[in-house]
């Protein structure tokens, strides 16, 4: 039975180092680092929701199951590490009691610092201290951790909020041109593309280090930080394709920064991507949407500068850096099914286009003079029956007794 315990108090060393590494790596580390427990947690939680989450078929429905993927993650490994440590512990208290009942009662007597039983001799005093420490330790990390995490994630979510604005639910990107010319707010599309460069560092430093986040979901359904990056990154290729003299130079470093991220993103959930695509290769996206696409921006007013031949060899050339990572993280995360986003889960091809409000103008000569008078009138007639409404009620007081 002692060899046993023995045996038991060796594998209790290696549980409890395997637990440090999986905690100092994924609370305290500040660079990408993928400690293989924290991995296995990520990876078994993540698939339990795809279990669930493969039977619905509604997107809307998928995305309030999938919204509880972060928080489940964050309890999820809080729970191992204390189970674990809770588990090492036991194993090294094992040699110096009577059975490992007696280990496990010390062991939560120690690590809850109940007290209600008292170790005896140097090495179960020494045991029981650190025991007590490495539980409340573990407890305060997670705490700290919490507000790094949830920082980065509202700094992520204030530009896609906004994008919403600006190229629509969910996100696309020649309607983020569109969008741009119909309010004749072109000149600020430079502007535009330095934010989401800064942005696009932001999450591919925040994300790599914590990946936790990549499983947080936006506050609305069809918002996403997937889709939003990669609409931005379309429009600014499809600027600099159709029109690479008036293009702003701010266009080429986010296009730089973004498949930089994105690649780095990828490769954090495992999904393989090429680092050096040939601008040859060839890409998912057609030319028959390409053409769709530039149809709808000619519509709008939008100039062309190019060839649209010429526009798609360059558009095609700018995609192939960050097409397939963009597509395997939203086909993993299961972004919302946006124009230009890639195949889902199971086979689903539903795709969600983005809403438009209405473009409304002030209108002129004859029809708008009409529209004035109609708009008199209904005023005229609303005064009127208000005025009515008051004499009556003025003649009921007066009758009263």
């Amino acid at each position: 039975m002692a060899a046993v315990s023995w045996a038991g108090f060796a594998a209790g060393i290696a549980i409890l180092l395997l637990t440090a590494s999986s905690v100092l790596g994924t609370l305290i580390v500040p660079r990408a680092s993928a400690p293989r427990l924290t991995v296995l947690i990520t990876g078994s939680v993540h698939r339990a929701f795809l279990l669930i989450t493969d039977r619905v078929d509604d997107y809307r429905a998928r995305d309030r199951i999938e919204a509880l993927n972060g928080p489940a993650l964050l309890i999820s490994l809080l729970g191992a590490w204390v189970a674990l440590v809770f588990l090492s512990f036991a194993l090294l208290f094992w040699p110096f009691v009577s059975s490992f009942g007696s280990a496990l009662e010390m062991t939560g007597s120690s690590m809850f610092t109940l007290g209600f039983i008292l170790p005896r001799g140097a090495a179960p005093v020494a045991l029981a201290f650190l025991c007590a420490m490495s539980g409340l330790v573990i407890v305060a990390l997670q705490i700290a951790y919490l507000p790094t995490l949830y920082a980065a994630f509202n700094r992520r979510e204030t530009l896609v909020t906004m994008l919403e604005f600006l190229g629509g639910v969910p996100a696309w990107g020649p309607e983020v041109l569109i969008r741009h010319e119909l309010i004749d707010n072109k000149e600020r599309l430079g502007w535009f593309y330095e934010r989401w460069t800064e942005w696009a560092a932001d999450v591919s430093e925040s994300h790599t280090t914590y990946p936790q986040l990549l499983y947080f979901r936006s506050p609305k359904a069809l918002r996403s930080w997937v889709v939003g990056l990669l609409a931005v990154m379309d429009a600014a290729a499809l600027h600099l394709s159709l029109s690479p003299i008036t293009a702003p130079a701010s266009a080429r470093p986010l296009l730089r920064m973004g498949y930089v991220a994105l690649r780095e993103l990828a490769g954090t959930l495992g999904i393989a991507v090429d680092p050096d695509p040939d601008p040859a290769d060839p890409i998912e996206l057609t030319r028959d949407e390409f053409d769709d696409a530039v149809g709808r921006l000619v519509s709008v007013g939008w100039k062309l500068e190019r060839d649209q031949d010429q526009a798609w060899k360059h558009f095609h050339g700018w995609r192939v850096n960050y097409e397939a990572a963009a597509y395997g993280l939203a086909l993993r995360l299961d972004a919302p099914p946006a124009l230009w986003s890639g195949p889902r889960r199971r086979g689903r091809d539903e795709v969600i286009s983005p809403l438009r409000p209405s473009h409304r103008v002030p209108l002129e000569g004859e029809k708008a003079k009409l529209l004035q008078a109609s708009a008199k009138r209904r005023a005229a007639r609303r005064a009127a029956e208000h005025a009515l409404r008051a004499h009556h009620d003025g003649e009921q007081e007066t009758a009263e007794p």
